[in-house]
């Protein structure tokens, strides 16, 4: 489900809120997930993750990065005229001042969506978020750092993410989505973790289960491999 995007409101100095971050990359690509895959999206990767899962794609960003601050980031965005953003990380919640980012970016027009591992808490993003939570399984060595907590905060703008590794994952998913109800409170997505399990092993065991989830893959891979900044 998508919030109807509003028009944009003018930068005016002093109108962002005086904070900073530490920021990975900003580009824009297509969506390569979610229900919005495939929509050319502006994604802001900001720096730094306490989590460390074993098919971790991007730990480039657990490090990397410039301190930029909201103007910056605005001012970064100004060219495309998109108005879809993903915040994403690493883990962007482990900065404080993402918070305040999400509901600038939300005042100032922006659709917004926020990529999260669930690990910390999200009951305080701005309700015009919508928050893509990444359920850890088995399979990611994390699924201890799940915070039971943050499903009563998700709500049907928002969508639950597994990446699968193996069956193991697939079984221990599909109970964790039926014990927690999840399709009844937001849409739920299984991704096969790319280059370890088949897309079409998952497709079938899906299929052969009528699961009520949603089978996504990475589309970025499948165009343009590991190449950063896609």
């Amino acid at each position: 489900m998508r919030a109807e995007a509003t028009a944009p409101v003018p930068l005016t100095p002093g109108s962002a809120p005086d904070i900073t971050l530490r920021v990975n990359e900003i580009f824009l690509s297509l969506q390569g997930e979610t229900t919005r895959a495939g929509l050319p999206t502006i994604f802001i990767r900001l720096t730094g993750c306490p989590l460390r899962c074993h098919y971790c794609d991007t730990a480039y960003a657990f490090h990397e990065g410039r301190t930029m601050t909201a103007a910056d980031i605005m001012a970064a965005l100004a060219p495309w005229t998109t108005r879809l953003v993903t915040v994403t990380g690493g883990e962007p919640l482990a900065q404080k001042s993402c918070q305040a980012l999400l509901t600038h970016l939300c005042d100032r027009g922006y659709d917004v969506s926020l990529e999260t591992g669930g690990a910390i808490d999200v009951s305080a993003v701005d309700a015009r978020v919508c928050k893509i939570l990444d359920v850890k399984t088995p399979g990611s060595g994390e699924s201890g750092r799940n915070l039971a907590g943050n499903l009563a905060h998700m709500s049907a703008r928002d969508q639950f993410k597994f990446v699968i590794c193996d069956r193991r994952d697939y079984e221990w998913a599909r109970e964790f989505v039926a014990h927690h109800q999840l399709h009844n409170r937001s849409e739920v997505l299984f991704s096969p973790s790319h280059g370890q399990l088949p897309a079409r092993d998952l497709a079938d065991w899906v299929v052969a289960d009528e699961l009520t989830v949603r089978l996504q893959i990475q589309l970025h891979k499948y165009l343009w491999g590991d190449e950063r900044g896609r």
